[in-house]
């Protein structure tokens, strides 16, 4: 517990970058930077909570494996504090999953099980931490109870703290993914707990369970091709997501996603990944509504994590060849929005 708490006291919050939008003056749009975690990733919170979670809960021992199944982004952070507490630690991932996460995970001292559908990642985590005596940290149930949504330093306290001074300082919407849909979970709970007017929007993937759970919560599973980007959207509905918190779902096809990560990468200077593309483009249609209805207001996001972690795919052109994706369309279509305030139909 010592080691956790000194880290997290030698770490700064995450800046609120607002994103210029010339076109549309009465909309501002922030995007919270959660890439400059020292894991670079909005996971890094996660895998904190969920570290503490398990030791106050007295599941996690002296020389423990710990193992858990990931897309990627929230395994690097578990190594990087799994290595914090000396204990060894397994990442069970989708082989798909992108070269620069598997390195950052073996950079962290953890080493990766791969298999081959992503929906076999729960069971094969398990039965390797009965198998080594170690505990299974099962970040898509623990990830809404594991943070305190109330308050105690999570991502939405400090979205409201830092918009304080804005022009619109509490957002209208605040937009995020799903992965566990802890996040969702988290500022949808909090914005309630304090009385804001402030509604969640989950930006899913259109092959993803979540947008069609929302819309009717007889569906738990959903067949066919994955999405292909990281970190959002699933094939079975998490414990964690909680549907009753979100406002309003956006399904955005991976395209989008992709072209939306690459404007964005270029209007911030740097590289942002696919979930923040996806973001970005049920902002531009949120921002759209509320320019054509004559409103007034604040939109706030995350920059979930750093674009380098795909260099060779959503950044790759002849990664996008292969897989088919022909992003100069959509590209185009978000260009447009940012030059006329509008996203094209």
């Amino acid at each position: 517990m010592r080691r956790i708490e000194a880290d997290y006291n030698r770490s700064a919050d995450t800046h609120l970058i607002p994103v210029d939008m010339p076109a549309l003056a009465d909309i501002a749009l922030y995007f919270k930077d959660e890439s400059s975690h020292p894991t670079g990733s909005l996971k890094h919170r996660l895998a904190r909570s969920l570290f503490l979670y398990a030791l106050c809960n007295g599941w996690i021992g002296e020389g423990m494996t710990i193992v858990e199944a990931s897309s990627g982004s929230t395994a690097v952070s578990e190594a990087y504090f799994a290595r914090m507490l000396k204990l060894p630690f397994i990442a069970v991932v989708p082989r798909s999953t992108a070269p620069e996460k598997i390195a950052a995970i073996e950079f962290y001292g953890g080493r990766c099980h791969f298999v081959d559908r992503p929906g076999d990642a729960y069971a094969e985590s398990q039965r390797l931490a009965d198998e080594l005596g170690g505990h299974y940290m099962d970040q898509f149930t623990y990830a809404e109870r594991a943070t305190d949504w109330r308050g105690n330093n999570n991502i939405a306290e400090a979205i409201f703290a830092q918009m304080q001074r804005e022009p619109c300082p509490v957002p209208r919407w605040v937009v995020c993914g799903a992965g566990t849909g802890g996040t969702s979970a988290t500022i949808g709970r909090f914005a309630r707990y304090n009385r804001h007017e402030t509604r969640i929007c989950v930006a899913d993937p259109e092959a993803s369970v979540f947008h069609r759970h929302w819309a009717d919560r007889s569906v738990q599973t959903v067949d066919g091709p994955t999405s292909r980007i990281e970190g959002i959207g699933r094939a079975r509905v998490e414990p964690s997501f909680i549907p009753g918190v979100v406002d309003r779902m956006i399904a955005v096809p991976d395209v989008a996603s992709i072209a939306a990560a690459r404007v964005l990468s270029r209007r911030l200077g740097r590289r942002c990944g696919g979930s923040s593309g996806t973001n970005l483009w049920a902002c531009a249609l949120l921002a759209t509504e509320m320019a054509e209805a004559g409103e007034r207001g604040s939109i706030v996001s995350i920059l979930c994590d750093h674009g380098d972690r795909y260099a060779s795919t959503y950044f790759s052109d002849a990664w996008l060849v292969e897989n088919g994706f022909e992003v100069a369309p959509w590209e185009a279509r978000l260009d447009a929005f940012f030059t006329e305030g509008r996203l094209p139909a």
